[in-house]
C-alpha cells in the first residue's frame, strides 16, 4: 500500500516532469547550436566578414532572449514555440544569405 508521503512525492515528480516539457526547447536549443557552427565555420572559410557575423551573433542573441522571455512563466506554449521556430528559419536564411554574398573576409 502507499502512503500519504509516497503519494504526495509521485503526484510531486509527476508535476515537475510535466513543468519541465513544457518549459523545454531541444529543437530551437539544436537549431541554435547548428547555426552558431555555421556562422564559426563562415568566419573561418572567408565566407562571413566580421561585421556580418557579428550581425548574425546578435540576431542570435536576440532569439536566445526571446526563448529565456518565452520559459520565463514556466510554460513554452504552441505560440510561443511558432515564434521562436519562426525567428530561428529567419536567422538561418540571413546566415544562408551572408554566406553566399559576394563580400568574402580579407
Amino acid at each position: 500500500m502507499f502512503n500519504a508521503k509516497g503519494i504526495v512525492l509521485a503526484i510531486t515528480l509527476a508535476f515537475a516532469g510535466s513543468a519541465f516539457a513544457q518549459t523545454a526547447t531541444p529543437n530551437i536549443d539544436k537549431r541554435q547550436a547548428n547555426q552558431e557552427r555555421r556562422i564559426d565555420q563562415g568566419v573561418k572559410s572567408g565566407e562571413l566578414t566580421t561585421k556580418e557575423a557579428n550581425r548574425l551573433e546578435k540576431r542570435e542573441a536576440k532569439l536566445q532572449s526571446d526563448k529565456e522571455k518565452a520559459k520565463a512563466d514556466g510554460v513554452v506554449t504552441k505560440k510561443e514555440r511558432a515564434k521562436l521556430q519562426h525567428e530561428a528559419n529567419r536567422d538561418s536564411k540571413a546566415i544562408y544569405r551572408q554566406k553566399h554574398d559576394a563580400q568574402k573576409a580579407k
